[in-house]
């Protein structure tokens, strides 16, 4: 826990420090994780796959009253859920999300056609400070 505020603190810092260089406040993107999509196989992804982009923003949405898994992260693009953050990588989202902070997501990888379901969408999650 606090080494995650030492990191935010520090690139809350620099994001100040550089802001007089550029004339204009600087956001800073700090990197959450990079995951593999949870489920696709059982949600809309294979009838979305042909319009989406590598590059398109994710909506990440706490299921607290999930049957399965009491830390699930739904996560949907344009309104429509393709699948789960991965139960063994939701911990730290889920608990950013519960804290009322907002994280960004965007797909980072597409390959609808991938025989494993794992490998069909990568998505990566950011805090901006």
């Amino acid at each position: 826990m606090p080494l995650r505020r030492t990191i935010e603190r520090l690139c809350l810092s620099l994001a100040l420090l550089a802001s007089p260089l550029w004339g204009e406040e600087a956001h800073v993107r700090l990197l959450v994780q990079s995951s593999p999509l949870a489920g696709s196989q059982f949600h809309a992804l294979a009838n979305l796959h042909a319009a989406m982009r590598v590059g398109d923003a994710l909506t990440l949405v706490r299921e607290p009253d999930n049957p399965y898994d009491a830390r699930a992260v739904r996560v949907e693009w344009q309104g429509r859920q393709l699948g789960y953050v991965p139960r063994r990588e939701n911990r730290a989202v889920a608990a950013v999300l519960d804290r009322g902070r907002t994280l960004h997501a965007r797909i980072s990888r597409l390959e609808p056609e991938a025989e494993d379901p794992w490998q069909r969408l990568e998505f990566e999650v950011w805090l901006e400070l």
